[in-house]
């Protein structure tokens, strides 16, 4: 198995067997983000991530459970070759429950409802999708590349066919100014589509990033403990998804805040309330340099 650059997989993918099927990012703007900086974007061949299936089978047996093809955005291959990779791996791997990628709206808004019926028929379960936002401002600012609609264009195409939706919810990144419309419009935008997992990750600035140097100038303000704990208040509130999982599941976090819409809603927000109730000094700071 051979590997390049440094790879990231969602913590979810934590025990998943991990074959590097992209280098990098293609989108690569995220004024946020400091991934992939180091990598230039390209697909490795098929014949490439077959060996390293192979390999890893020779390893580690049959019994691999779940398989994530990591760098960022594995959704923008083509059709013929992720139904090829993974056709493949479940034939190595029999017990396979689970193959996930990467893939952000705007990608996968590149595959038609019957391409992504193929990879779903083939055997992906699961796009992970950093939405960060579901507001338009926010996105653009952030130089997401893409907007509110496409989110939801692609939340829908993926529900039909089946293939879990596992939705990234950045908190604060919308800042002090903006914070309301960003949750607000993100409720919106994922009640349209209700995805299987809604995913909380809390924004800390990153030396080397756009939005640190923003940060740090003082035109982009750093919500407090209490503010972000606020603002997921006030995205739980106003999700209308059915059968949606919360989850805040990162170290990012200043609170646990989990459950499943819209059984566990109060659960949820009397969680925010507990939170809430403790002095901002016993939280981590707004700012530490890694995570």
């Amino acid at each position: 198995m051979r590997y390049e650059g440094t790879v990231y997989r969602p913590p979810s993918e934590a025990n998943s067997l991990l074959i590097q099927a992209t280098i990098g990012c293609p989108h690569n703007k995220c004024s946020f983000c400091s991934m992939y900086k180091q990598s230039s974007f390209k697909i490795r061949p098929v014949e490439e991530i077959k060996e390293d299936l192979r390999a890893a089978r020779q390893y580690y047996g049959e019994f691999v459970e779940s398989l994530f093809f990591p760098d960022g955005n594995t959704i923008i291959m083509k059709t013929a070759q992720l139904v090829e990779i993974i056709s493949y791996a479940r034939e190595l791997f029999p017990h396979l429950q689970r193959i996930t990628v990467y893939g952000s709206a705007r990608f996968v808004n590149k595959k038609s409802v019957e391409g992504l019926q193929q990879l779903k028929d083939a055997g992906l379960s699961r796009i992970h999708t950093g939405m960060e936002s579901g507001d338009d401002v926010t996105l653009q600012r952030i130089h997401k590349g893409t907007t509110a609609a496409e989110i939801i264009e692609a939340g829908l195409k993926l529900k039909k066919v089946g293939i879990d939706t596992s939705e990234y919810y950045l908190v604060g990144i919308g800042g002090k100014e903006r914070w309301r419309e960003h949750a607000l419009e993100s409720a919106r935008v994922l009640s349209a589509f209700s995805p299987d997992f809604i995913r909380l990750r809390t924004f800390v600035p990153v030396p080397g990033t756009p939005l640190y140097d923003e940060y740090k100038q003082g035109s982009f303000k750093l919500l407090s403990p209490h503010e972000a704990l606020q603002e997921i208040g006030l995205l739980i509130s106003n999700l209308n998804c059915e059968g949606s999982h919360v989850l805040s599941d990162h170290v990012s976090n200043y609170w646990n805040i989990s459950g499943r819409l819209p059984d566990d809603r109060e659960i949820m927000l009397d969680g925010v309330k507990t939170a809430l109730a403790i002095p901002e000094n016993r939280f981590r700071p707004a700012e530490i340099s890694r995570l």
